[in-house]
C-alpha cells in the first residue's frame, strides 16, 4: 500500500491576506520546522496585495503557494500502489497477477498512461462467452503468450510473431479428412502422429501445437521451417490445451477502454463519493496532474482519508479561514484579534495576545525557543509590524510592538521609516486596479451578534488617490452588498499621514444608522462618513460596531 499524502503541516493566514498574514505564516513555518524537524509549509489563502508583493521581493522570499480549499482530496487517501500491466499480457497471466495481489482490477498502461482496465469479471466473461474458432487470431495473440500459457516451448518459429489469421482446430481425424477442413493460416492442436503433423504443415497451417510432450522429428522441423509454420510443444494433453489456449489471448482485446471512471489526485472526496457509489466497480484508477497513473482506490479508502493538518495565523474567524476548514485538523492558532467563531474538533494550542501584530507574537516565540532569527526572517516580521501598526500610528500598536520592530530592524539591517515609505508607496499604487480588485484586496467578514459584517480597507499616503478610489468604489460597494453573503458592508479608506478614515457603507439604512451610532463624532463628506483618528479595523471599527449593535 502506498499513500500520496505527504504529511506536511501547512501554516496559513486568512483570505485576502495582508502583509502580517503572509509574513507570519512564512516565519512561523520556519520556526516550527527548526524546532520539530517536521516539514511545515507556508501557504496563502488568497491573492497577495502589492505591499506584500514588494516586501517578498525586497527580502527575496518566494511567494507561498495558493491554498484554495483544505477539504480532503484523493491525494489524502490510502492509494493502492498496484502496478500497471501491458495490454499484450495473456488473460492467464492477468488472472495469476490478480490472485497474487488479491485484487479484482488491473490497470493497463502504455508507459505511465492509463490505457484501460481489466477485471476478474472481464476474464470470467471471456471464459464463459461462446466465441467462434477465429477469436484467437482476431485478438492478435502472440506466440509468446501461447507458449507461456501452455507452459510449452518453441520448437520452430519466431516467438515475437503473432497469430493473426485463421481458426483454431483439433486434428482428431485421419489425414484424409483433415485435408478437408484445415485452411491456410490455421492453428492446429494435435498429438504425436507423424502423419497428422505432416498433413497440417502441408496444408499451410500457421502453427501446430504438439501435445503430451511428444517429440518432434527432424523431418517435421525442417518442413515446418521451410513452410514458415510455427511448432510449439506442450506437456499438456489435447483436452487441456484446447481448454487453455484461449487464455493466451491478450487482455487488450477484452479490457475496458471507453468511459473509464478515473480520479485526479487533486479531486475532493466530497465530489467523488457519489460517483463511486453509483458505479459497480470495486477499484478506481487515480491519475496525477500530468495524466499519469498513480494507483487505485476503493470506496473503503474513503473511510480512512487523512484530514489536512493546519496551523492558522492572524485569524480565528471561520468566515476568514480558507475554504473547507471544517474538514481539516487545526493544530494551532496564533493570533492577535478578538475571539471569533472558529470551532475545533479537538483541543489545540491557542495563543492570542493583545498586540498590534501577529508577527510580534511569533518573534517572542523565536526567543522562547532559543531559535536565532536570520536577517531575512527578521525583515519579514518587521514588515508585518510596520504594515499592521501603520509604522506605530495605529491605536493597536503597543510598546512591545514598537520595541520588537526596533530589534528586528537591527537584525535585518534596514531603517523602519524608509522601509515603511517604500511599502506604503507600493501598496498605495491602486489607481491602476479595478474597483473589484481594490475592494477585495484586504476584505474580511466578521460575525457580530447574529449578523455578518464585511469590512474592506485600503491604506494610502496620498489623499487625492483615496478620494479618486472612493468615488470609483461607491457604486461597486452597493453591487457587492447585493451579491455577497454579509448583511452589511463597509469599506475603509484610511489616510496614513492624516490618521483618518472615510467609510463607505453598503447603502442600507441600517448600515448608515449603525455607523453613526458607533461613531457619533464622525461627519458626512462627499464620499462617505469621515472619522478623524480612526485607522484600525480590528481595534476601532469592529469593537465600536459591536458595541452599537449590543446597545440596540
Amino acid at each position: 500500500m502506498a499513500n500520496s499524502h505527504t504529511g506536511d503541516i501547512m501554516v496559513v493566514g486568512h483570505k485576502n491576506p495582508d502583509t502580517d498574514s503572509i509574513c507570519s505564516a512564512i516565519a512561523y513555518a520556519r520556526l516550527k520546522e527548526k524546532v520539530t524537524g517536521i516539514r511545515h509549509v507556508p501557504k496563502r489563502a488568497g491573492k497577495i496585495n502589492p505591499e506584500t508583493e514588494f516586501v517578498l521581493h525586497y527580502f527575496q522570499v518566494p511567494e507561498p503557494e495558493l491554498l484554495r480549499d483544505v477539504g480532503t482530496q484523493v491525494k489524502d487517501m490510502e492509494i493502492r500502489d498496484t502496478e500497471g500491466v501491458d495490454s499484450s499480457i495473456s488473460l492467464k497471466k492477468a488472472w495469476e497477477l490478480m490472485k497474487q495481489m488479491n485484487i479484482v482490477t488491473l490497470p493497463v498502461l502504455n508507459g505511465r498512461r492509463l490505457e484501460g482496465l481489466i477485471t476478474l469479471g472481464d476474464i470470467a466473461n471471456s471464459y464463459m462467452n461462446i466465441y467462434d474458432s477465429r477469436i484467437l487470431s482476431e485478438a492478435q495473440t502472440s506466440y509468446t503468450n501461447i507458449v507461456e500459457t501452455l507452459e510449452g516451448k518453441m520448437v520452430v518459429g519466431d516467438p515475437e510473431r503473432v497469430f493473426d489469421h485463421g481458426k483454431v482446430l483439433i486434428a482428431a481425424a485421419n489425414p484424409d479428412l483433415m485435408e478437408s477442413y484445415i485452411e491456410k493460416g490455421d492453428l492446429v492442436i494435435l498429438g504425436n502422429r507423424y502423419e497428422s503433423q505432416l498433413c497440417a504443415i502441408e496444408m499451410s497451417a500457421a502453427c501446430i501445437i504438439v501435445c503430451d510432450g511428444a517429440p518432434v522429428s527432424l523431418t517435421i522441423k525442417m518442413l515446418a521451417e521451410e513452410k514458415h509454420c510455427t511448432v510449439i510443444s506442450t506437456p499438456y494433453d489435447t483436452y487441456t490445451v484446447a481448454r487453455l489456449v484461449n487464455q493466451s489471448m491478450p487482455i487488450g482485446h477484452f479490457m475496458k477502454t471507453e468511459h473509464l471512471t478515473a480520479f485526479n489526485l487533486q479531486d475532493f472526496t466530497d465530489d467523488i463519493k457519489d460517483v463511486m457509489a453509483s458505479k459497480r466497480y470495486r477499484y478506481f484508477p487515480v491519475l496525477d496532474d500530468t495524466g499519469c497513473y498513480r494507483g487505485l482506490i476503493s470506496r473503503r479508502n474513503l473511510l480512512g482519508v487523512r484530514r489536512k493538518q493546519l496551523i492558522l495565523v492572524d485569524h480565528n474567524e471561520r468566515t476568514q479561514a480558507v475554504n473547507g476548514i471544517e474538514k481539516a485538523d487545526i493544530l494551532e492558532i496564533i493570533d492577535h484579534h478578538r475571539l471569533g467563531s472558529l470551532e475545533t474538533m479537538a483541543p489545540v494550542f491557542f495563543r492570542n495576545q493583545p498586540l498590534g501584530c501577529t508577527a510580534t507574537i511569533i518573534y517572542q516565540m523565536y526567543q522562547e525557543q532559543g531559535v536565532e532569527v536570520d536577517r531575512q526572517t527578521a525583515g519579514l516580521l518587521l514588515s508585518a509590524i510596520i504594515s499592521d501598526t501603520l509604522l506605530y500610528r495605529s491605536p493597536t500598536c503597543t510598546r512591545i510592538d514598537q520595541q520588537t520592530a526596533q530589534e528586528l530592524a537591527k537584525i535585518a539591517g534596514v531603517d523602519p521609516a524608509e522601509l515603511a515609505r517604500d511599502m506604503f508607496t507600493a501598496g498605495s499604487n491602486l489607481l491602476s486596479k479595478t474597483a473589484e480588485e481594490i475592494f477585495y484586496q484586504d476584505y474580511k467578514t466578521f460575525t457580530v451578534g447574529e449578523q455578518k459584517v464585511g469590512i474592506g480597507q485600503v491604506n494610502s499616503m496620498n489623499a487625492d488617490e483615496l478620494k479618486t478610489i472612493g468615488q470609483r468604489l461607491l457604486p461597486f460597494v452597493k453591487e457587492a452588498e447585493e451579491k455577497s453573503e454579509p448583511d452589511i458592508i463597509y469599506f475603509m479608506l484610511t489616510s496614513i499621514l492624516d490618521e483618518s478614515t472615510t467609510v463607505i457603507s453598503s447603502g442600507k439604512t441600517a448600515a448608515v444608522a449603525l455607523l453613526t451610532e458607533a461613531f457619533p463624532d464622525g461627519k458626512e463628506d462627499e464620499i462617505g462618513y469621515y472619522l478623524k483618528g480612526v485607522v484600525s479595523r480590528k481595534k476601532q471599527m469592529v469593537p465600536s460596531l459591536m458595541m452599537a449593535m449590543t446597545q440596540n
